[in-house]
């Protein structure tokens, strides 16, 4: 009974973890992109930079 607890507890804990990666890595990747694009658009700047 307990060692079945642990690995639900062990299963939570991962699966939060990599979901909380991916969606880190995807909202940052639009925020990027958006930073970009707007630097682009007043700025006139190289979106390389």
């Amino acid at each position: 009974m307990l060692f079945n607890i642990a690995i639900w507890i062990v299963t939570i804990v991962g699966g939060l973890a990599g979901l909380l990666s991916t969606l880190y890595l995807t909202v940052s990747l639009f925020v990027v992109l958006g930073q970009k694009i707007y630097r682009k658009i007043k700025f006139h700047a190289s979106m390389y930079d």
